[in-house]
């Protein structure tokens, strides 16, 4: 038996909507206002044939380098035998969200400053490098008396 090798082969699950996320677009997906620089994850929409981007770029994220009335075009880099070569695509609103990759970081860089700022002006040294998850505390569990649990005989009653 053959093996299609189409367009979208391979993409049952990965193009299909989630639980209870069927039915119309919210119009929040529209609404989104992108900037070139933006950085963006580009996630197929499967109710959404036109302007959808092809299966290996599902899940990956992005810089906007072009916006037009009703599609942005993405930098992105895939994966060529050894090496990554900088692919641009042209990819409509419903299948590209605003990625949330460098929040921590910049809520990070904001801490930070305010931290340097309040260290100079107390004139003591700080250490802003993150540190690592130190290990638990100990803790004592308490136990109530053992059960011994039996089966049940089985009986029929017909």
């Amino acid at each position: 038996m053959g093996h299609s090798a189409g367009l979208r082969a391979g993409t049952r699950y990965a193009f299909s909507r989630g639980f209870k996320k069927t039915g119309s677009i919210p119009l929040s997906t529209y609404l989104e206002q992108y900037k070139v620089g933006d950085i963006v994850d580009v996630v197929a929409n499967g109710a959404v044939q036109k302007g959808m981007p092809y299966k290996v770029y599902h899940g990956k994220t992005g810089v906007v380098y072009n916006v037009t009335k009703s599609a942005v075009g993405v930098i992105l880099h895939r994966p060529v035998g050894n090496r990554y070569i900088e692919k641009r695509i042209n990819v409509r609103l419903e299948h590209v969200k605003k990625s949330r990759s460098r929040e921590d970081f910049l809520r990070r860089v904001k801490a930070n400053a305010a931290a340097k700022k309040e260290a100079k002006s107390t004139g003591n040294k700080i250490n802003l490098k993150r540190q690592p998850a130190m290990p638990r505390g100990a803790r004592t569990i308490k136990l109530g008396k053992p059960e011994t649990i039996t089966p049940i005989a089985y009986e029929t009653t017909i």
